[in-house]
């Protein structure tokens, strides 16, 4: 069975979601069957294992809508992307495509970082359901990181073909120090996410103004004016903003936290949760579908409309016991999430659909 695994979303730079995502996976699922990458840049070999490679053209050129073309000479029996939009015309194998979320048909204001025009076009994209159901039902099976999305999925009927659940991890730097802890280190509020409006930063600050014994640090980049706003929306708030840390830097405030917190109103996975519980740090989270699902019996959850019941979920984890308690349940959920059981179930996904054409 020969894999083919797009790697082209990786970052040239640092990761973001989709791109450690990919990074994660590749690495774990070539220690379980030989595969061959494809990049578009050869920057992105620095972020990627050392494995076999061909460059290709870029997920965003006007060549992708062919670029089967290219993937057909590798001869492939599967290509497994960590997206929903690779170019599918004229293939010759077996594809299995990625939705990582539905965040955007709830909440549509695009990605700031994105050129107007791409601004404009994921707009219309998320006005109407069906572009995706043409996407998703061009492949052989869909994977999704979540059951939460998975069962989205179900309800919208975005596609008639298998959804099989292949979830996110942290990454083994930040697991490495995994431990249950009796006490935390500092006083100190983690929210690591971007700050698009549904992740509702807002509540986090106005919560913080009323915990004077603890400060809130912003971990990811963070636009001038939005630094300045957050900052008079709670002038008595303890703000510490990061804007951008490395995995190291990140690892090391996150070990010493007293939670990792976010009001997220809308989320796909929630990697950064994994991160935190995987250190023995608590999570202290929005009452949400997913982040049930994530944070099972370890989490906290409150309100994310109302800053009063963070400050509560907060404040009892100053109640004796409490603490050590959470941050043992908070390793043993973190424990369902590794990269080495996600490339397991990507593989038998990929085999179960690779089997039927190879007996044929």
């Amino acid at each position: 069975m020969k894999i083919v695994f797009d790697c082209r979303y990786t970052r040239t730079d640092t990761h973001d979601g989709i791109s450690r995502y990919t990074a994660g996976l590749v690495t774990e699922l070539a220690a379980l069957h030989p595969l061959t990458m494809l990049i578009s840049d050869h920057r992105q070999l620095a972020m990627l294992p050392t494995l076999p490679w061909q460059l290709v053209s870029a997920p965003t050129s006007i060549r992708e809508p062919l670029v089967a073309r290219q993937v057909n000479r590798l001869n492939p029996d599967v290509v497994f992307s960590p997206m929903q939009t690779m170019g599918s015309w004229g293939r010759n194998y077996r594809l299995l495509l990625t939705v990582h979320d539905l965040i955007y048909y709830r909440n549509r204001t695009p990605p700031r970082e994105f050129a107007w025009p791409i601004r404009l076009l994921w707009r219309l994209y998320h006005l109407s359901w069906w572009p995706q159901r043409m996407l998703l039902n061009r492949a052989d099976a869909v994977v999704t990181v979540s059951e939460t999305t998975g069962s989205l999925i179900a309800q919208h009927q975005l596609t008639h073909k298998p959804v099989r659940v292949v979830p996110n991890a942290a990454t083994p730097a930040v697991g490495t120090d995994a431990r249950t802890r009796s006490a935390p280190e500092t006083g100190r509020l983690v929210y690591m996410g971007s700050f698009m409006p549904y992740k509702n930063v807002d509540t986090l600050v106005r919560a913080a103004a009323e915990l004077p014994h603890h400060e809130l640090h912003l971990m990811s980049r963070v636009p001038e004016a939005e630094r300045i706003r957050l900052t008079l929306l709670a002038p008595q708030a303890r703000l510490v903003f990061h804007n951008g840390v490395t995995d190291d830097e990140y690892t090391t405030v996150l070990r010493s936290a007293t939670a990792l917190v976010t009001a997220s109103l809308d989320e796909g996975f929630g990697i950064p949760l994994v991160e935190a519980m995987s250190l023995g740090i608590p999570i202290v989270v929005s009452d949400i579908p997913i982040f049930r699902e994530i944070g099972a019996d370890a989490a906290l959850f409150f309100d994310p409309t109302d800053p009063a019941d963070l400050i509560a979920a907060v404040t009892r984890l100053a109640v004796p016991g409490e603490w050590m308690m959470r941050s043992a349940r908070s390793l043993t959920a973190a424990a369902r999430y590794t990269w080495q059981a996600s490339a397991t179930k990507l593989l038998a996904a990929i085999t179960e659909q690779v089997q039927p054409s190879l007996r044929d």
